[in-house]
C-alpha cells in the first residue's frame, strides 16, 4: 500500500522519520535540501487582538482528528484565535485540498497527508516560505527539543518550509513465539550489531518457514517491505535518483531503474519470495488478510520489515511480540526509512501568524505527550516526549524501542515519496508495471527498462 496510507489503513490497526550531507548529523540521513536557523526564544498568544479562525486539514482519521481535543486548551491560552478542523478521507485528501485552495478557500495549516509529498506541493507553489516568519516570532527548534536534522529535511535552498511533528521509522517486528518454537534467538535492536545481516535473516527466516497444502498450517519467515517501491534499492547500496534531486525540491537531473546495480538490488527481494521461499507470495497475503487479517496479526509471519505505525495495534496481539533493528542489507549509511510529518502552513493563509502559534503548541513537550495516547501512539518528533512514546507498548522493553528508533534515524533517509515531485503518479505507475514481476510472470530485465522510461516521463510533466 501507498506508504502515506499508513494511518489511516495500517495493517495493525486493522487487528485492533537529506540529503546526502542534510542528514549527516544524523550519521547517514538526507533531506531536500539545507536547513536555515531560526533565532531567540519562542513567543506566545496571537498576533493581533481581533479574534480569527485558522484552519486546520487532515485526514478523517482517529490518529488525525484527535487533534480537536487539543483546540479547547489551545485557545485559552490564545483568546484571540479559534480554530477549525477541515477533514477529508484519505482518498479524498489531495483532490479536496487542491478545490479548496481554487476556490479561495486554503487552509491555514496541513501535511502531505494525502498521495501526494512534500516536493510535490513545493513544486505546485502551495507552501508559504516560513524562514522570516521563524525569525520574525523566534522560533528555535531547540526549544521543542526538535532534532537539527529533521527541521533540515523540509528546507530547500535555505529556505524552511514544514515543521517536523511527527516521525515514523522502518524497524522489525518479530513474533517471538515462533522463534521460541524453532528454538532460534531473538534479532539485536542494537543498530550497531555488524553480525546482524540481511544473509543472517534469511537463516532464520529459512527455520521457520513452512509451506504446506493447508493454507491454515503455512507460514513464513520474513516480510521485507522496506518503503515505497522505487526506494527499495537503496537499502542495498543502490542509488535509483541522481543525488541532485535532494537539493533542487525534488526533481532528479536523472534515474537509474534499468541499471544492473538496480536491477540487482530489486533481485534480492524477489529472491525472498521465488528463490528462497521465506516470504509470501502476493497472492498468499491477500488471502490470508481475506480470512484472518493481515498475516503477521495472524501469527503466520516470523519477522515484519515495515513502518513504525504498524507498532499501533501491537498491544492487541494474540502472540509476544519483540521489536528489533533493521539488518545491514549492504549500505552503510541508510538502513531506515524515515517518515517525518511537517506541519506545513499554506500560502493562501490569511492569518499564517496565527497558524504558527498554533503549530508551535503542537510541538510543545506536555502537547506531543497527551497526543501519543489521543492518537493511539503517534510519535513525537519531540526528543523529551518521545520517552513517554517508547514506554507505549505493553510487553516490549521501552531501552529496545528507544534503542531501534534512535539506530533508524542514525542509519535513516527520508521517504521519497516526501522528497520527489510528482510522486503521486510514479507510485502508481510503480504499483501497476511491478505487478507481472510480484506474481511471478514477468522478469525484472523485462519490467526495468519500461519504468525507467515512464519515471523519466513523468518527472518531465
Amino acid at each position: 500500500m501507498n506508504t502515506r496510507n499508513r494511518k489511516t489503513s495500517s495493517l495493525l490497526l486493522a487487528a485492533g522519520l537529506t540529503v546526502m550531507a542534510a542528514l549527516s548529523g544524523c550519521s547517514g540521513g538526507k533531506s531536500a535540501g539545507d536547513v536555515a536557523a531560526g533565532n531567540n526564544g519562542a513567543a506566545s498568544g496571537g498576533s493581533t487582538e481581533e479574534q480569527v479562525t485558522i484552519t486546520h486539514y487532515t485526514i478523517d482519521s482517529e490518529d488525525r482528528t484527535f487533534i480537536e481535543k487539543l483546540i479547547p486548551d489551545f485557545e485559552k491560552e490564545h483568546p484571540n484565535i479559534r480554530v477549525k478542523v477541515e477533514k477529508a478521507p484519505y482518498e479524498q485528501f489531495d483532490s479536496k485540498l487542491q478545490t479548496l485552495i481554487a476556490g479561495g478557500k486554503s487552509p491555514d495549516v496541513t501535511s502531505h497527508y494525502g498521495y501526494g509529498g512534500f516536493a510535490e506541493y513545493y513544486n505546485k507553489g502551495m507552501l508559504l516560505d516560513l524562514t522570516d516568519l521563524i525569525k520574525e516570532v523566534g522560533f528555535k527548534p531547540e526549544d521543542y527539543h526538535i532534532p537539527d536534522n529533521l527541521m533540515k529535511i523540509y528546507t530547500v535552498k535555505d529556505r524552511t518550509y514544514g515543521i517536523p511533528v511527527n516521525m515514523y521509522v522502518t524497524l522489525m517486528l518479530y513474533n517471538k513465539d515462533m522463534f521460541d518454537a524453532a528454538k532460534l534467538s531473538y534479532p539485536p535492536s542494537d543498530y550497531e550489531d555488524k553480525s546482524w545481516t540481511f544473509d543472517k535473516m534469511v537463516e532464520k527466516a529459512k527455520q521457520m518457514t513452512v509451506v504446506s497444502d493447508d493454507i491454515a498450517k503455512t507460514q513464513y519467515g520474513v516480510d521485507f517491505t522496506w518503503s515505497e517501491r522505487d526506494m527499495r534499492p537503496l537499502y542495498f547500496g543502490a542509488e535509483p535518483y541522481s543525488e541532485d534531486t535532494w537539493t533542487n525540491g525534488g526533481v532528479p537531473s536523472e534515474t537509474h531503474f534499468d541499471s544492473p546495480k538496480v536491477i540487482a538490488a530489486y533481485q534480492k527481494l524477489f529472491d525472498l519470495i521465488f528463490k528462497d521461499k521465506v516470504s509470501p507470495t502476493s497472492e498468499w497475503s491477500k488471502s490470508v488478510a481475506g480470512q484472518n487479517g493481515d498475516p503477521f496479526v495472524a501469527g503466520k509471519i516470523g519477522m515484519s520489515i515495515g513502518g513504525s505505525w504498524n507498532l499501533a495495534g501491537a498491544n492487541d496481539f494474540p502472540f509476544k511480540i519483540g521489536v528489533a533493528a533493521v539488518p545491514w542489507g549492504g549500505n552503510e549509511k541508510v538502513r531506515s526509512t524515515l517518515f517525518v510529518d511537517p506541519l506545513l502552513i499554506l500560502k493562501g493563509s490569511k492569518h499564517p501568524k496565527e497558524a504558527f502559534e498554533w503549530i508551535k503548541y503542537l510541538m510543545t513537550t506536555e502537547v506531543q505527550e497527551k497526543s501519543i495516547e489521543l492518537s493511539g501512539g503517534n510519535p513525537p518528533v519531540n526528543t523529551e516526549a518521545a520517552e513517554e512514546y517508547y514506554k507505549h507498548f505493553d510487553g516490549i522493553d521501552p531501552a529496545d524501542v528507544k534503542k531501534v528508533y534512535e539506530g533508524a534515524v542514525k542509519y535513516g533517509f527520508e521517504s521519497y515519496n516526501h522528497l520527489i515531485t510528482n510522486y503521486s503518479q510514479i507510485n502508481d505507475m510503480f504499483i501497476n508495471e511491478m505487478q507481472p514481476v510480484e506474481t511471478g510472470h514477468q522478469t525484472l530485465e523485462e519490467v526495468m527498462p519500461v519504468i525507467q522510461k515512464k519515471v523519466t516521463e513523468i518527472i518531465k510533466r
